[in-house]
């Protein structure tokens, strides 16, 4: 018997090693699309970081401003400049947790519905922000995904008038985060 209660709190010290509820990566993908009437505006960012905890339910996603890649440079240019002022603001960061009470168990494989309540700080000003997206758990691979929209006027972002015609009111986002264990 004795023998039988040291293999069971082996067995279960085991799975609790081999559990793992936080998920980071470095390399994330964020993607905005701006469509105007006189021109469309697509930026990319392959440096967002972030962590996930499964356990606390929550996430945090930090991308720096400046990683953003345009086609042209003068957009880049006068979207760090002018618009994001990314030198006094040099990060994007949102802080959530899952809200539609699921738990996603991060050591079975699946795919998940999401939605994530939070708050999302650009350009200094947070604000209230609620998403849906979708968690895959593939082996030791998580992989989440969200497209939202943000208005630029509640991040105290100006538009100049001559260039109104030019800069969406809203701005699409597409975030795509792979991540790995935090202890890989």
């Amino acid at each position: 018997m004795k023998n039988i209660i040291v293999i069971y709190v082996a067995l279960l010290m085991s799975n609790s090693l081999l559990a793992q509820d936080k998920f980071i990566t470095q390399t994330g993908y964020t993607k905005f699309f701006s469509s105007a009437p006189l021109e469309d505006i697509e930026a990319h960012n392959h440096k967002v970081q972030s962590v996930i905890d499964f356990t606390k339910q929550e996430v945090v996603v930090s991308m720096d401003m400046q990683a953003f890649e345009f086609d042209k440079s003068l957009m880049r240019e006068h979207f760090n400049e002018n618009y994001v002022e990314s030198e006094k603001y040099p990060k994007a960061i949102f802080k959530g947790t899952f809200s539609n009470g699921s738990t996603i168990d991060p050591s079975k494989n699946g795919k998940y519905d999401v939605t994530v309540e939070g708050t999302m700080t650009i350009h200094g000003v947070t604000q209230p922000i609620t998403t849906k997206g979708i968690i895959v758990v593939d082996g030791s691979n998580v992989n989440a995904q969200t497209k939202f929209m943000v208005r630029v006027a509640d991040h105290d972002i100006k538009i100049p008038k001559i260039v109104f015609h030019n800069i969406a009111e809203e701005v699409e986002v597409t975030v795509d985060l792979k991540y790995d264990p935090l202890n890989s």
